[in-house]
């Protein structure tokens, strides 16, 4: 690990966007992600907004410097560096399996049209050795940090920076390869969603789960309700507290709809909901009962208790009401 860990804090680039920030690449996205604000495709209803001219999704920053169907090929003027040389050393050394732990976005300021990006890449940390139930690896932490170039001459400006990590690994179990079943048919293994690491502190909440009860905790002292469980309050930090029973009844406060990547065995387009109770606390979980351009901030929802993995496993579903 000596000469891979001797990559950390080495910053690579600057590898160059392809193309500069333009309407149609714009639109495509806004299309495939279903977002319908007028400032990103509507230069008359963009010049009359805060913006005064079109702009571009901040959401987007990364979409506009990718290399493409190519690994690593980014346009004349781009450093030769490989913004993912770390991986390909893990890789190397019998860790050929990778999974995205977490990501968080940084935006400086909207896009507007013709600005040309570049962005620099820095290996931040990579952890000791962790054994997981996917198998044993490293954690990667990367920082890429995104640039828009000065076409003046001067120092080109910071716009927006994304730091994500990734566990490189060796699998514990090697995919079986397809039996073939009686009659010829391929035996395809199916696949079950995962199961929950339980704690001392959620050891009740799954309890509650699966006698079909929503249980919230509730600090004793001043009787805050916090979900996901904890220790100690946020509020107060004590550390003494007791559960209530939920009416499994709320209102969706926020939510997303899942496209793509496409994890089997979930259902897509797969809705999730930030669900805030009546008692008022919050939690996720996935929604049911509309299609996914059906929902809605707001709506009422109550709670379902389903069985999945052949009824080994229970979970809190939302449906939505009337």
């Amino acid at each position: 690990m000596a000469p891979i860990r001797a990559e950390i804090g080495k910053t690579g680039g600057k590898l160059f966007a392809w193309d500069p920030v333009n309407a149609p690449m714009i639109r495509h996205w806004c299309e495939a992600m279903g977002v319908v604000n007028p400032i990103y495709t509507n230069a008359q209803a963009a010049k009359a907004s805060v913006h005064g001219a079109q702009v571009a999704p901040p959401a987007m920053l990364q979409a506009w410097i990718l290399s493409g169907l190519q690994k690593n090929n980014y346009p004349e003027g781009s450093t030769k560096d490989n913004p993912y040389k770390v991986l390909q050393m893990l890789e190397d050394q019998g860790l050929p399996a990778v999974v995205a732990v977490n990501t968080e976005l940084d935006f400086k300021r909207y896009l507007r049209m013709d600005e040309r990006l570049y962005y620099t890449s820095t290996i931040t940390d990579i952890s000791e050795e962790k054994a997981t139930g996917l198998g044993v690896g490293y954690f990667v932490t990367q920082m890429q940090t995104y640039y828009s170039v000065n076409e003046a001459g001067g120092a080109d400006e910071c716009v927006g920076s994304m730091m994500f990590r990734l566990f490189k690994f060796k699998p514990t179990h090697a995919p079986k390869p397809i039996e073939e079943a009686k009659g010829g048919a391929s035996a395809v293994p199916k696949i079950g969603r995962s199961t929950p690491g339980i704690s001392p502190d959620t050891q009740f909440w799954w309890d509650g789960v699966n006698q079909g009860k929503l249980m919230i905790q509730r600090c004793k002292s001043c009787q805050t309700l916090r979900h996901p469980p904890g220790p100690a309050c946020p509020e107060c930090q004590s550390f003494e507290w007791d559960e209530v029973q939920s009416k499994g009844q709320g209102h969706i406060y926020s939510f997303v709809v899942m496209h793509y990547p496409e994890v089997p065995p979930f259902d897509h387009p797969n809705p999730i909901g930030l669900i805030e109770l009546d008692e008022g606390t919050r939690l996720v979980g996935q929604l049911l009962g509309l299609k996914p351009n059906e929902y809605q901030i707001g709506q009422r929802v109550q709670v379902e208790f389903n069985t999945f993995n052949d009824g080994t496993l229970t979970l809190p579903q939302w449906r939505v009401v009337a």
